[in-house]
């Protein structure tokens, strides 16, 4: 049995977290909100009180947070990480952040004798939960090879990258496409509906020909020919429209630094600041179709 230290128990971080419990590992689950430490006891984990007591003795840790300075605090900072795990452990960071960021953690993190991978994870809440997430892995091979086992616990995809960071840019260049894929999807269903077609024509025709794409098919936005897509349930997220214009911002300040042109990119990014300001950013993001359509 593994021991493993879990930091971050939120939407994502619980249920993974969950599922490392279920397969046998003596999960040690630490988030500062109390009730999410609670839902990860009932959930076969071990509640911790600190990020030291999280992570003393475990082989494996694994966070799941916010943003790039959560991860460097709890890693890098004076009570962090660092300071308590033991030399050797490895670590396995599953938030999505900026790429400099996870890549000075990284390094500082090799420093100290420590093997460590940055895993952002695509799929959302429900692949959380049925463990059938997508992990973009980077690191070293050899920090890899003993990451994936853990990481297949929890996902269905595991793919190395590249070097360190590389996970973290697989992961926003990803959410830059579907945002991309998303405005269009809403776009074409609105289009098609004003010129009289229904959404279920619609997506029998489209789906079938070459505007097929994930966001017709499996996340439908309009409501009706995907049951299971938030738009049948008044866009209750399961990505939320705030995590989309995080991932949004983060890659548009990598296209900065890296000096790549992403105009539609940038063109999501503010679409998806629309929702944030008329206070809907808690939708999921394809209910970015209620803006398309006029509705927010």
């Amino acid at each position: 049995m593994t021991v493993i230290g879990f930091i971050g128990l939120g939407n994502m971080g619980g249920p993974m977290a969950a599922n490392l419990a279920k397969a046998g590992h003596d999960v040690r689950a630490f988030d500062l909100c109390e009730d999410a430490r609670a839902r990860a006891g009932e959930a076969g984990c071990q509640p911790a009180v600190s990020v030291a007591e999280a992570v003393v003795g475990a082989s494996q840790i694994v966070s799941m947070l916010p943003a790039g300075r959560h991860v460097e605090s709890v890693y890098a900072g004076e009570d962090g990480v660092f300071a308590h795990a033991d030399r050797g452990a490895l670590l396995i960071d599953s938030s999505t952040i900026d790429v400099p960021t996870s890549r000075q953690v990284n390094e500082k993190a090799c420093e100290r004798g420590f093997a460590m991978v940055d895993a952002p994870v695509s799929g959302g809440v429900g692949a959380a939960l049925a463990g059938t997430l997508t992990f973009m892995v980077g690191g070293e091979a050899d920090a890899f090879s003993l990451a994936r086992p853990i990481l297949e616990v929890m996902g269905k995809n595991v793919f190395h990258a590249g070097p360190s960071g590389n996970g973290q840019a697989a992961k926003i260049a990803n959410n830059m496409l579907l945002a991309i894929s998303m405005i269009g999807t809403c776009e074409a269903f609105n289009l098609a509906e004003k010129l009289g077609l229904d959404a279920q024509t619609f997506y029998d025709i489209s789906s079938t020909a070459s505007g097929q794409c994930w966001s017709m098919t499996t996340y439908c936005p309009a409501p009706g020919p995907v049951p299971g897509a938030p738009s049948n349930r008044e866009y209750q997220a399961g990505f939320a429209a705030g995590m989309m214009l995080k991932d949004l911002r983060l890659a548009q300040e990598a296209a900065h630094q890296a000096r790549a042109a992403t105009p539609l990119g940038a063109q999501s990014e503010a679409i998806y600041a629309l929702m944030e300001a008329a206070g809907k950013d808690d939708l999921d993001f394809s209910g970015v179709m209620k803006l398309v359509r006029g509705d927010l």
